[in-house]
């Protein structure tokens, strides 16, 4: 069934949730959001490198996430940081919720895009990584540059 195919268009990535961070698990929600921010989002204008997730009253908003008003809005921009409500289900709340209260567990926005015409957040459930664990990360990324270099220059000659 091609009419079926998800068609995921990229809008923003959070690189550094990666890198201070082990993700566990991942989930889709979508973004209650004003017409003119959606517009602005298609334009590609959006930042999550600062934003953080909570739950609060079991319903869950996004902090931080930076949506640039759109340049033909005048008055019915909102405010770029305002802080915006995700659109899940209760029993992912719930599980969510639970996952939060054990030590070291935390919400953040991973990635932002377009699925067939709505925008959506995939969020990570994160547990903090230690300094020495990102030294080992830099470390295997430094090794596997080296052998991809190495192999390069092999075939070349």
């Amino acid at each position: 069934m091609a009419s079926e195919r998800e068609t995921k268009k990229l809008v923003a990535n959070n690189k550094k949730a990666y890198h201070d961070y082990f993700i566990d698990e991942t989930y889709e929600a979508g973004v209650a959001l004003h017409g003119t921010e959606v517009k602005s989002l298609r334009m590609g204008k959006c930042s999550i490198k600062e934003s953080f997730i909570r739950i609060e009253n079991g319903e869950v908003f996004v902090y931080g996430m930076h949506i640039s008003p759109y340049e033909k809005g005048n008055l019915f921009n909102k405010d770029p940081l305002r802080v915006k409500k995700l659109l899940m289900h209760r029993y992912e709340i719930n599980k969510l919720q639970g996952k939060i209260k054990e030590k070291g567990y935390t919400l953040v926005p991973l990635q932002v895009y377009f699925t067939n015409g709505k925008v959506k957040v995939e969020v990570g459930l994160a547990r903090g990584k230690k300094l020495y664990d990102k030294r080992e990360d830099i470390a295997r990324k430094d090794m596997r540059r080296e052998t991809e270099r190495e192999f390069k220059v092999k075939n070349l000659n």
